[in-house]
């Protein structure tokens, strides 16, 4: 059983190391709302990275809390996801793979300039009009949303025809456009947290799946990099 570590950032955020010292690393990025809160740790990112971390012994996973959550801070939130990527690296990683959800999808785009970034995943990313995507140019990027996202009433969303604007906006900064792809009944996230632990939402599973493939896209791709 893997088992993730709470560490400090430089930036004064924390994040949860598991699989720590990998020759490669992901950084994960939560979503966040308009009114400046404390960050919290990330139902849906927990989820999936205890599903994936045993899948990928070889990747470093770091599950970030922002300091503050918002976005009307979202320079804020990259600073937090760049310390992410810095600690990898003074940790060994030679490449990173950012996951965004929701507003983390705006903070991993603009963190991508970082020259250690290889790779984007947005899941059901949250990528308006003003955010600037010029970091994704040479960077693979790929869209994961669920249908009925933005759909159910009183719950915070981002409907997939914002994500599929982005992606094209993305594509057309010069992104590698990997693919975009929609979950049939996937909603906005993956995972809640209820009192005796997370409560898987539904097709939690496509998501994990849909995820995994394109993490062994970079663990493959990067790693023969390496080795030239």
């Amino acid at each position: 059983m893997t088992t993730a570590r709470a560490v400090t950032l430089s930036s004064g955020a924390e994040a949860r190391c598991t699989n720590r010292g990998a020759g490669q690393a992901v950084v994960l990025v939560d979503g966040g709302r308009a009114q400046p809160v404390p960050g919290t740790w990330s139902a849906t990112l927990e989820w999936l990275v205890a599903g994936l971390a045993p899948q990928f012994p070889e990747l470093t996973f770091l599950d970030v809390k922002y300091r503050i959550k918002s976005w009307h801070r979202l320079e804020m939130c990259v600073e937090d996801a760049t310390a992410a990527l810095e600690l990898a690296i003074e940790d060994g990683a030679r490449s990173c793979a950012l996951v965004g959800f929701s507003m983390g999808g705006a903070v991993a785009s603009v963190a991508a300039r970082h020259e250690a970034v290889a790779a984007v995943v947005g899941l059901a990313p949250w990528l308006p009009e003003r955010v600037d995507l010029s970091g994704l140019r040479g960077r693979r990027f790929s869209v994961i949303h669920g249908t009925l996202d933005g759909r159910v009433p009183g719950i915070v969303a981002v409907h997939p025809r914002t994500s599929r604007a982005g992606y094209r906006r993305a594509e057309a900064a010069g992104a590698i456009a990997a693919g975009y792809t929609l979950i049939p009944g996937g909603v906005h996230g993956v995972a809640v947290r209820g009192p005796r632990g997370l409560v898987r939402l539904p097709r939690a599973a496509r998501w994990l799946t849909l995820l995994a493939q394109e993490l062994e896209h970079f663990a493959v791709a990067r790693g023969a990099d390496a080795c030239r």
